[in-house]
């Protein structure tokens, strides 16, 4: 049923159409990072009528936190942050172009309904592999936002970012998927 797929940023509509709910992913590219304070100050910059630390439009943000670099190493530990977070936010950077999100846990009933509406897709990463999903990791800048720490926006070149599809454009929710067949069971 599912596939593993290469994926090269920017994510685009045409891309990201292609993707389906369950899908094994490698991400090459550029992804950004953001968690709720970020995404607080990105929302409340659109209020005032600022611009976003960067281009929203086909890009994919990683819910994540770092943690500081030993030396010799890129990144710390990056592994993601629970996506539900980022729901008061998410569903007005959908609407600027955001496409892909990266996090783990549930979305809300108004993030997935702005992603069929705008197309995005919602991607989960292993939650406790934060060290080896920061090997995927092979530079990281922070541009945004350096009084949040660790909480910082960066931007990060990826390679063979692993990822899973847990809900695509059309709004299929494998969380839902997975809760129905267990109840068939």
């Amino acid at each position: 049923m599912s596939q593993t797929i290469r994926i090269e940023t920017p994510l685009t509509q045409e891309k990201l159409r292609k993707l389906k709910v369950g899908d094994n992913v490698l991400i090459d590219g550029v992804i950004y990072t953001g968690r709720d304070a970020a995404h607080k100050k990105m929302v409340e910059a659109l209020e005032r009528g600022e611009d976003l630390p960067f281009d929203m439009k086909d890009q994919i943000i990683y819910f994540v936190g770092p943690t500081p670099a030993k030396e010799g190493q890129v990144i710390g530990s990056a592994g993601p942050t629970t996506s539900g977070r980022m729901d008061a936010y998410s569903p007005k950077l959908i609407a600027k172009g955001l496409t892909g999100m990266i996090g783990k846990g549930l979305r809300s009933a108004e993030v997935i309904d702005a992603m069929k509406k705008h197309g995005a897709i919602y991607f989960g990463a292993i939650g406790g592999a934060g060290a080896l999903i920061a090997k995927r990791i092979v530079s990281a800048e922070v541009i945004a936002y350096p009084e949040l720490g660790t909480e910082a926006v960066r931007r990060l070149v990826v390679k063979d970012f692993p990822a899973m599809v847990i809900i695509d454009h059309e709004g299929n929710n494998l969380y839902d998927i997975g809760k129905n067949q267990y109840r068939r069971a």
